[in-house]
């Protein structure tokens, strides 16, 4: 893959956030679900007119691998929704500044999770058995997922934000949109950066999960960067879009737990069965649509066995 053709899409990443927050969101507001329905729009077109790109330039072959893996990423990143859902819960940030930290949150994971897919695809290129270690990490993380009960994680156990209590001084307020103040000629930390710092490192586990899962479609380290950094562009909006009925799609995560475990079980067997990447394709599509639609059909209720989530 030419060096241009990674110049060119990245340039065009950092043209979409510079407009992003400096233009439609220079000053903090909050995201109404009409807004964040369009932003929604505006991101999955964009993927799919990226998507339409590379089927004329690169061929039929790619464009299915990068739709596919722009499907699996953007499932997956349902759980980080949920994560938010707490930790902005927890921290009660307001509503009008919850974009920014997003909007860094982003920035960060885009950068971590493109130093992630470079070392996977080192680490492919030179050891291939390393696919079979990455499918059977899928796999036990399916089955992980398919018994935990509930989405939880422990806040102030998080070893970053202990690091950061114990080093700096935290305020103990809000103080607009800052993530950090000058005060008696020291600098203090606000709960916003605390929040951020909680959220990429959050995002960290998740996309050990994640990335894995997208080398079993393709191992094009372009395809696997665009369609990871085409999901995590719209993971905002998806958020604002479905923060407030997320917990509606209490079966979506068994959903995902079988495409995590299929999508293992075929970097296993990929040396002696080939399946079909549009047979992949579907089979997630399949899953997926199954998963939202039983939870929609079936909604969860008190006394099922089912916890709910707060």
């Amino acid at each position: 893959m030419s060096i241009w053709w990674w110049i060119g899409f990245n340039a065009l990443v950092l043209l979409l956030l510079v407009v992003d927050l400096g233009v439609f969101h220079r000053d903090a507001h909050e995201v109404k679900p009409k807004e964040a329905a369009i932003w929604s729009a505006v991101w999955i077109t964009l993927a799919l007119l990226f998507n339409t790109f590379i089927y004329f330039e690169l061929g039929k072959p790619q464009a299915v691998a990068f739709l596919t893996g722009y499907l699996i990423e953007k499932s997956l990143s349902v759980d980080n929704l949920f994560v938010f859902v707490l930790i902005f819960g927890y921290f009660k940030v307001p509503a009008k500044y919850q974009h920014r930290i997003l909007f860094w949150g982003i920035i960060g994971a885009l950068v971590m999770r493109a130093s992630l897919i470079l070392v996977g695809s080192l680490l492919i290129a030179r050891f291939h058995w390393v696919i079979y270690i990455f499918g059977a990490f899928l796999i036990y993380t399916g089955i992980r997922m398919a018994l935990e009960k509930e989405t939880t994680i422990e806040i102030e156990a998080n070893p970053v934000i202990k690091l950061m209590r114990r080093w700096f001084p935290v305020s103990e307020r809000y103080h607009d949109q800052k993530f950090f103040l000058k005060e008696a000629g020291r600098f203090i930390i606000t709960p916003m950066l605390i929040v951020l710092m909680l959220i990429e490192s959050t995002d960290l586990v998740f996309a050990l999960d994640s990335i894995p899962a997208i080398f079993a479609v393709t191992h094009d380290t372009f395809i696997v960067y665009t369609s990871n950094i085409f999901a995590i562009l719209g993971l905002r909006s998806l958020y604002f879009l479905l923060a407030n009925i997320i917990d509606k799609f209490y079966l979506l995560k068994y959903g995902l737990a079988v495409v995590l475990s299929f999508i293992g079980t075929k970097m296993v067997i990929e040396a002696w069965v080939h399946i079909d990447m549009l047979v992949s394709l579907a089979v997630v599509a399949m899953v997926l649509t199954a998963a939202i639609g039983a939870s929609l059909i079936w909604p969860e209720k008190k006394g099922d066995g089912v916890k709910e989530r707060n």
